[in-house]
């Protein structure tokens, strides 16, 4: 192998495996460049799997900034039209208190923020396909949401869309590879080879087999998110940033059919809104400057996050957290500013005054316009190659999956399964379900569904094995959301770690080793929120696995 790689050129070296990272390598490929995805971990371990799981507008930029909003809103409408099985509707809902709890001026700033504010967010909601905002009486309010505390006098809605943000990477990478990409996942760039002053080659391990390569590059692109100050410090070149820490908090079920915007003790806007099969509260803002490898979250985050979302839905307290989660926005860098007006717009950085020509670095950036982004990326490597005449396309040509989106209904009696087991298949793999589906048909013994919460199929387990880039177990939870129900895997791990272990031809102490991996990083986002029944459960599922498992 890694002779190989030391012989092998490419035009592109792109270093991380987030939406940016992925969505650029996409975008290059299609565009004829010769490409290489290093990841260090997984695809979407970073800020892009632990995103608010929208590709929304953002209608609190606004004031800082409107073109964030508007290139967002763009951009979502693509994304939806390039993966329309991903994306699904969120109305959100913006409450007013009534005067008697605080004062009359409080009803005029609340009509100031529908009819301006709101009213003028309306004129970008066409352009991802969203609805415009409604005002609604008290009446109105508690009908569709009768959850939330007493004292309302109205509210004003938003049309957001919610995504899948893992399996979105996932896509980008997998048709960045369909296109000719060189896509290696857990294999981390440990440095960069120079040459009279400009980069041409990468070296890397390969975390799983640790095998060493070489490639050479014509640009190099660093887009590791959280990762890329210390990756520049090491490598002799700066990324100015401003990392931000967000934590979110997942419950066990839909705790209504809209998401609602609420405030914080300290005044930040946050939200608790359905999700697929949960709801999430979130988020967090802080600024971070230790290691992204060794984030968790706090008693105090998450009472914080609790505590916020209950001052409008107070039976948030009673509800069940299954887990917290985390990870580092790569926020500009602006001193003298609090964490939440950070400015989110991106930045490319040149290297080539520190001795580093051939380098560029991305930073910053949202999900919701990740492939705008990468898209100005794309264009700066291909002016700096001088080669790849062909057009951007990444708005025209759906992603995997995205050319149909089947009935649930067909094939679901088609093929003999439960509907929302269909409908959850056709929502991760569109058209492709059908292909998943054939896997059951082969053997029946597939048509097992092994999580109950998530209706993960054994099929399904089976095909992502065989088709997804999956080099460890725990990569099933970016897949298809394997261990992430209520269950916290304790019906579905063991059985998919067999299924596996069997595609991808582990021996025994390999699948211990996985499963037992699955788990740990399971337990390190439920730990924060254990309390009550969700302690009782964690003890119930590590009697399980230790007993049958012998972990």
């Amino acid at each position: 192998m890694a002779g190989a790689d030391r012989d092998h050129a490419y035009d592109v070296v792109v270093l991380g495996g987030g939406v940016n990272g992925a969505g650029l390598a996409r975008d290059c490929a299609m565009r004829g460049l010769s490409v290489l995805l290093l990841e260090k971990q997984d695809l979407a371990c970073g800020a892009s799997g632990a995103s608010s799981g929208m590709i929304h507008g953002g209608i609190r930029y606004m004031t800082s900034d409107r073109r964030v909003t508007e290139s967002a809103s763009r951009d979502a409408g693509y994304i939806r039209r390039i993966a329309p099985h991903l994306t699904f509707r969120i109305p959100f809902l913006l409450p007013f208190a009534t005067h008697e709890e605080g004062s009359r001026l409080l009803d005029r700033v609340a009509w100031y923020a529908t009819e301006v504010y709101v009213g003028t967010y309306d004129l970008f909601q066409p352009l991802k396909g969203g609805k415009p905002s409604v005002r609604l009486s008290a009446d109105e309010l508690y009908r569709i949401e009768p959850s939330l505390r007493p004292g309302l006098h109205g509210a004003v809605t938003l049309d957001e869309w919610g995504i899948d943000g893992q399996r979105l990477c996932l896509l980008n990478a997998l048709s960045a590879a369909h296109h000719g990409a060189d896509v290696r996942t857990w294999t981390e760039a440990e440095s960069l080879v120079r040459e009279g002053g400009r980069v041409v080659a990468v070296r890397f391990r390969d975390a799983v087999t640790g095998e060493h390569g070489e490639a050479r590059a014509g640009v190099v692109v660093n887009a590791t998110g959280g990762w890329s100050p210390r990756f520049g410090r090491s490598n002799g070149f700066q990324v100015p940033m401003r990392p931000g820490k967000g934590v979110h908090l997942s419950l066990d079920r839909r705790h209504g059919n809209y998401g609602i915007i609420c405030t914080a003790v300290d005044g930040r806007q946050m939200f608790l809104m359905p999700h697929e099969m949960e709801s999430i509260i979130g988020t967090t803002d802080d600024d971070f400057f230790g290691d992204p490898d060794d984030l968790d979250a706090t008693a105090d985050e998450v009472e914080y996050l609790v505590d916020g979302a209950a001052s409008l839905v107070p039976s948030i307290r009673q509800a069940r957290i299954t887990r917290a989660w985390w990870g580092v926005r790569t926020t500009l860098f602006e001193y003298g500013v609090e964490e939440d007006d950070l400015s989110r717009d991106h930045r490319i950085l040149d290297h080539a005054a520190e001795g580093s020509a051939g380098l560029l670095s991305f930073v910053g950036g949202k999900l919701a316009s990740y492939r705008a982004q990468s898209e100005e990326l794309a264009d700066r490597v291909v002016a700096m190659l001088g080669k790849g005449v062909l057009p951007c396309r990444t708005h025209e040509v759906p992603l995997p999956g995205g050319d149909e989106v089947p009935s649930p209904a067909e094939l679901a009696a088609r093929h003999g399964i439960p509907e929302p087991v269909a409908a959850r298949l056709v929502f991760r793999h569109g058209s492709r379900a059908r292909e998943v589906l054939r896997v059951a048909d082969d053997d029946p013994r597939m048509k097992l569904v092994l999580c109950r919460d998530e209706g993960i199929l054994a099929a399904e387990v089976a095909w992502i094995a065989r088709h997804e880039k999956v080099r460890r177990l725990q990569d099933l939870r970016r897949r298809c959301r394997l261990a992430l129900g209520g269950c916290g895997g304790l019906d579905c791990a063991r059985p998919a770690a067999q299924i596996v272990a069997r595609e991808l031809g582990w021996d025994a102490d390999r699948l211990r080793a996985e499963l037992a991996d699955l788990l740990e990083v399971g337990w390190r986002e439920r730990r924060p929120v254990l309390d009550g029944w969700q302690l009782a459960e964690e003890e119930l599922l590590r009697a399980v696995h230790r007993g049958l498992g012998g972990l």
